[in-house]
């Protein structure tokens, strides 16, 4: 009976499949019961209630509001604001510019080839931390001051103390006109597909939601009492007041990380792109298209199921690449997080929400990515 059982290659493979399931908890129940012990002897105590307490220490730029007075959680909260805004920025630049180099390299021009060959060797070459430091020492020792700034349009300014540009102020209840703009924005399109798929004519399909939902963001306004204002940066004393400020680590740190990026990002769009057959692209100059209309029409849409794999790897690198801008000065999460571990001692609570974080951050990338695959990958029958 036992042979019998044994022979079954089914139960030979859930056989290994539950011992590694045993294995695997069973190592991680012992490291848990060996890290309690060892923290009880040092009398280090262990819990999540230290985020409800002030954090007592500023954040010098954040995308969402933020004071000393406000808890831990909230500095989490804002660490992964920067590092979502930082992340989104570098992926949404350097797929332009990788693309402009991926094209280059292809490109008849031999100087502009050449160009490019040389931008992605010495770029590609040289590790992303050496980059950063190096425009940031550029950004802080070789701009003036202030006083002295660089004007090169009307309110535009550029000294050591950052990029100033014009800027909004906003008044009124900023967050529920944000919400509820996501609101109407997610109705619209849900309205979109179901017109669509109910056979509805084109133009009612496109005009009814985009018309609706501008009355609904009108309404909303007016309901939140949201105003914008334009502010122009003006130079007050020793420093530069008003509009949008774009600090030198900020500076620092994306253009280090979209020329980074972009190289990357770069090659494997140019991989793409010779993957698809030479005779796509005679077969576009046999309908009379112009080299333009063959890459975008017909060579594009098939090297695309080519380059989203490595692309989605790259934009998950591109993620966690943002925990470098603690080189540079620059409070994202991991900055945040080293500050907290500091003022707390609460060592494993936060780097267990730090890999919180970054796992959430690129699962979504990943499910993102994966559906624009799907939605490019040849369906065959």
């Amino acid at each position: 009976m036992l042979a019998a059982l044994w022979d079954s290659p089914r139960l030979r493979a859930w056989a290994g499949q539950a011992l590694l399931l045993f294995l695997f908890v069973g190592t991680l129940a012992w490291l848990a019961v060996n890290t309690v012990e060892n923290l009880a002897v040092r009398s280090i105590r262990v819990g999540f209630d230290f985020l409800t307490r002030p954090a007592n220490f500023p954040i010098s730029e954040s995308v969402i509001p933020y004071s000393p007075a406000d808890s831990f959680a909230w500095a989490y909260v804002v660490g992964i604001g920067n590092t979502l805004m930082i992340s989104a920025l570098a992926i949404l630049f350097a797929t332009l510019l990788g693309l402009f180099v991926g094209l280059a390299q292809r490109a008849a021009h031999p100087m502009l080839t050449g160009v490019a060959a040389v931008f992605v060797t010495v770029v590609r070459n040289t590790p992303l931390i050496v980059q950063l430091l190096f425009w940031y020492a550029l950004a802080t020792t070789a701009l003036p001051a202030p006083r002295n700034a660089v004007h090169p349009l009307p309110g535009i300014y550029l000294s050591q103390r950052g990029l100033y540009l014009p800027g909004i102020e906003w008044s009124g209840n900023g967050w529920g006109f944000a919400l509820g703009t996501t609101a109407i924005l997610a109705v619209a399109v849900l309205l979109a597909r179901l017109l669509r798929r109910q056979d509805r004519p084109r133009g009612m399909a496109r005009v009814l939601p985009v018309a609706g939902a501008a009355v609904a963001v009108l309404l909303l306004s007016w309901t939140t009492g949201i105003g914008a204002v334009a502010s122009l940066p003006e130079l007050r004393g020793f420093n530069f007041t008003g509009g949008m400020r774009l600090s030198p680590e900020l500076a620092a740190l994306m253009v280090g990380l979209v020329l980074y990026t972009s190289v990357f990002i770069g090659e494997i769009i140019r991989g793409g792109i010779d993957a698809v057959g030479r005779g796509q692209w005679e077969a576009g100059r046999a309908l009379g298209l112009s080299e333009r209309q063959t890459l975008m029409r017909i060579v594009m849409p098939q090297a695309l199921r080519v380059i989203i794999p490595p692309l989605t790897t790259q934009y998950l690198s591109t993620v966690k690449n943002s925990t470098l801008a603690l080189a540079v000065g620059f409070p994202e999460l991991g900055l945040v997080i080293g500050t907290v571990i500091n003022q707390t001692g609460q060592a494993l609570e936060s780097i267990a929400i730090l890999l919180a974080v970054y796992l959430t951050i690129g699962t979504a990338v990943s499910l993102l990515m994966n559906w624009c695959n799907a939605r490019t990958a040849l369906v065959t029958r």
